[in-house]
């Protein structure tokens, strides 16, 4: 288990993607001053939609593996990374996020979790599955960033509102405009959207909790050996309500490499029964880590009504946020697409969800 003890270091230095090798090991020997500069490997990651990141390692010790990401030209639009540093380290200081070794001026170097990234597959195994649940549940435990509001309120809307605000009116490539026009509403709807969810979530009675708030399947690490499973990627992490992280994640279900929620072309969204287990497994760890009473059939049938229409919300929420993203990002990927996508799922699962009761006691 890493050691919560490591203190980051502030460096004054800017990496660049073009000159990555360079720089990291400008960064390196600071927070590896015994590795041999002339063993040192590099490995690209090319997975992220925000980020570059690179891996470094000494040939003969892979184990110790440092990630260095230097940050997407935009993202400080989307992410505030004075926040992101915060959160990482509260989450490493509780072990469920590994070492923040260093912050640089564009970007930061960190240790690693070993394993591999769920797929598909791999997230409909019930063990699996309890895993999760059982380390959503530690994460939801971490006491997080010092809020002038006791207790603290969820960040939902804040985060929707600012997101909301920085969509262009227009955009410069012609074919997006007017795919942006055809597909995605007008701005005065979208605000509309966003005030009826968050009237749907405030009278839902929800927990909130410190929250990853990007319970994406590649953002979900898998280890075998040690039958463990982390979460990694931070930089959402905040204030929410607690079904959010779990609607969230039931969202991703079965989306991986390809956007795409055809239920006839491979989309899972995990059925009422399949939902029950999983529930059934967060409530039981968090009673077990809080010593409270057995949970009963309501609590799961309460959480599963909460968990559906925080669903519909991380549809929305992730819709605003590829929209900001065709404007700025140069990853080579659709995002506006993608936009239409989550746009076009908020809807259906909206009118499948929303008219869902707290179950009476």
């Amino acid at each position: 288990m890493f050691s919560s003890q490591i203190r980051k270091l502030d460096l004054d230095i800017s990496a660049s993607v073009t000159s990555f090798e360079k720089d990291s090991r400008r960064i390196l020997k600071q927070i590896r001053p015994n590795w041999d500069t002339d063993k040192i490997c590099f490995k690209v990651f090319t997975d992220g939609f925000m980020n570059s990141m690179f891996g470094c390692y000494v040939e003969d010790n892979v184990d110790d593996l440092i990630l260095i990401r230097i940050y997407g030209q935009g993202t400080e639009i989307l992410i505030n990374r004075e926040e992101e540093l915060e959160a990482f380290s509260l989450l490493s200081a509780a072990g469920c996020a590994p070492p923040l070794y260093c912050a640089f001026n564009n970007g930061m170097a960190y240790g690693f979790f070993p394993g591999i990234p769920l797929d598909s597959e791999s997230v409909q195994d019930p063990k699996i599955q309890r895993l999760i649940a059982k380390e959503l549940v530690r994460i939801h435990k971490v006491q997080g960033p010092r809020t002038s509001e006791v207790p603290p309120k969820s960040e939902y809307k804040k985060k929707a509102l600012s997101w909301l605000e920085a969509i262009p009116s227009h955009y410069d490539d012609p074919t997006q405009q007017i795919v942006f026009e055809k597909e995605i509403p007008p701005k005065a709807e979208l605000k509309n959207e966003l005030d009826e969810i968050v009237r749907t979530l405030e009278g839902l009675n929800m927990d909130v909790v410190f929250s990853h708030n990007d319970t994406f399947l590649k953002n979900i690490i898998y280890n075998e050996q040690e039958e463990t499973v982390h979460f990694i990627d931070y930089e959402y992490a905040s204030y929410n309500y607690e079904a959010f992280d779990i609607g969230n994640h039931f969202a991703e279900f079965g989306v991986v490499d390809k956007v795409n929620y055809n239920p006839y072309q491979g989309h899972r969204y995990p059925d009422k029964n399949e939902q029950f287990r999983w529930l059934r497994n967060y409530l039981e760890y968090k009673h077990e880590a809080e010593g409270s009473p057995a949970i009963t059939e309501q609590d799961v049938e309460r959480l599963y009504v909460q968990t559906n229409k925080c669903a519909c919300a991380s549809h929305f929420l992730w819709t605003l946020w590829a929209l900001v993203q065709t404007q700025y990002s140069l990853i080579p990927f659709n995002f506006l697409q993608y936009a239409s996508s989550r746009m076009t799922e908020y809807y259906k699962r909206k009118k499948e969800f929303f008219h869902l009761e707290l179950p009476t006691t």
